[in-house]
């Protein structure tokens, strides 16, 4: 029996300004980028205030977070599921500040 997927996340280096700040322009995906700043979550609880969303869209979401290099996706320790946190230590190593400014005036 094989384990999760693994997803590719970008490198320290080729997190871009642009692609960080088009995936926090988007208010779901800002919200969840809040919810992460408590701690790593599982992708469900990412979600607990939007039960009704599609899981489609769930997906796209946090994709796009990802790819961003905001969020990091791990396999989550206990079930099938995956444990999603915030990439502040490259966040703020690539774009000093800006983080805390975002999620300061979210």
């Amino acid at each position: 029996m094989s384990g999760p997927t693994v997803l590719p996340h970008p490198a320290r280096e080729e997190l871009s300004l642009t692609a960080v700040l088009a995936a926090l322009s988007d208010p779901e995906r800002l919200a969840i980028v809040c919810r992460l700043d408590e701690g790593a979550l599982d992708m469900a609880e990412c979600f607990s205030t939007s039960p009704d969303m599609p899981k489609s869209t769930r997906s796209h979401l946090m994709k796009v977070l990802r790819e961003a290099g905001i969020v990091q996706n791990d396999p989550a320790p206990h079930g099938p599921g995956r444990r999603v946190s915030l990439r502040r230590d490259d966040l703020q190593a690539r774009f000093p500040g800006l983080l805390p400014a975002v999620l300061e005036n979210a």
